[in-house]
């Protein structure tokens, strides 16, 4: 007799194939969409649903909903970032990057704003055998002190404090007799332009000379000078040269035309008020016209030989010049005049007249005054001439009065 046969199955075999592809098919798709049913609900309550995810499915860490006061959080994109042009006012949470302000220039000082800020050096203080460094360490001493412009004097006394081959043709010599070395000019210009200053060339003494000079002699003998002697300062005894002498006259306009072509980068020449002639002079004579016509003929020499040179005057106010000096200045064609006010009497009627033209000169005696010179604004550029022979101390006194009188 047969024997009972076990079951030893699932007993898949008595199930119809189509309800288990069914059922496998059911069971795939929930298996994929496992995370989005809720299952929980048939599951133990103290199961972790992440016990039964793939690793690949565990949930992220939970994004914080910002306070209401913060912005809303920036959200990863895979598209490109947009940076605006300005932080938008309505995102605190972005921070500008600082920006450094930029440093804005200190206002000029009254002193600053003046044209020009100058101290005259005589025609010895730069040249007795003088190096290029101590030339050089002078121009910037002066400049640290507030001065902007050098005068220094390249003519005096008849000769030329350089190397002249007018000199040397007229003369048998090439300049006065001191030690300088041959470049200093070039040097103070060359360094005085690194400064941002200017140097002007100063003719002292005019056409004036006493008898230390070294071309008196042939002065007379030659009767190159106006009969008497000029005593407009007193303890000082000058002769004057005679330009309507033809041989003077041209004498200074190879002179003035040498100059500014030997040095073409110099910023100015300047002639003083020895240029004229003082009218207790003898003889009574009247040279206003024929002085006018030196000096618009040495002007134009000038001007033709070297375009870019200013020339300048130091001297009486114009009343003053043409009545005792027979200086009719306002009519030389002068690019700019600068009023002495070395009288100290008659300081605010020099002002009047100073505040027409390119400024003043005062000597370092009336340093005193010149808080009321800066604090002037019609007063455009102020000269300072040390009568103590020391520019040094003159320049620092300057700089003192200057940084206080505001």
């Amino acid at each position: 007799m047969p024997s009972k046969k076990e079951n030893d199955g699932c007993g898949c075999a008595s199930i119809p194939f189509s309800l288990i592809i069914v059922l496998l098919g059911a069971g795939y798709w929930g298996f994929r969409h496992l995370d989005h049913l809720d299952i929980s609900q048939f599951l133990p309550n103290n199961l972790d649903i992440s016990q039964l995810l793939p690793n690949n499915q565990q949930p992220t860490a939970p994004i914080l909903t910002p306070a209401p006061t913060q912005p809303v959080p920036v959200v990863s994109s895979p598209l490109p970032q947009v940076i605006p042009t300005e932080t938008p006012t309505t995102n605190p949470q972005v921070s500008p990057s600082p920006v450094t302000p930029k440093k804005s220039p200190s206002p000029q000082t009254p002193w600053e704003k003046k044209q020009i800020r100058g101290i005259y050096l005589s025609r010895y203080q730069a040249t007795n055998n003088a190096s290029e460094q101590m030339i050089r360490e002078r121009v910037r001493y002066y400049r640290a002190q507030g001065i902007n412009t050098i005068i220094h004097g390249v003519w005096g006394n008849g000769c030329t404090m350089y190397n002249s081959e007018v000199m040397q043709q007229t003369f048998g010599y090439k300049s006065c007799p001191n030690q300088f070395q041959d470049q200093w000019l070039d040097w103070l210009i060359d360094e005085a332009h690194k400064q941002g200053m200017q140097v002007h060339a100063y003719f002292e003494k005019g056409i004036k000379i006493d008898k230390n000079s070294p071309i008196f002699d042939l002065a007379i003998s030659k009767r190159w000078l106006v009969p008497g002697v000029d005593k407009t300062y007193a303890g000082i005894d000058h002769y004057v040269l005679d330009v309507e002498v033809p041989e003077v006259a041209n004498l200074f306009k190879k002179i003035s035309v040498e100059f500014v072509q030997k040095y073409p980068t110099i910023d100015a020449v300047q002639w003083d008020d020895y240029l004229g002639y003082h009218a207790e002079l003898p003889g009574k004579v009247d040279r206003t016209a024929h002085l006018t016509k030196f000096v618009r003929e040495m002007r134009a020499d000038i001007k033709k030989a070297n375009p870019t040179v200013s020339f300048d005057l130091c001297h009486h106010n114009p009343y003053w010049g043409k009545r005792y000096f027979a200086a009719d200045w306002k009519n030389w064609n002068i690019d700019r005049v600068f009023i002495q006010t070395y009288n100290d009497a008659n300081f605010n009627q020099e002002l009047d007249y100073a505040q027409n033209y390119a400024g003043v000169a005062i000597s370092d005696t009336q340093l005193y005054r010149l808080k009321e010179l800066v604090n002037n604004p019609k007063i455009k550029s102020v000269l300072v001439f040390p009568s103590s022979g020391k520019p040094e101390e003159a320049a620092a006194l300057v700089k003192k009065l200057t940084s206080t009188s505001n």
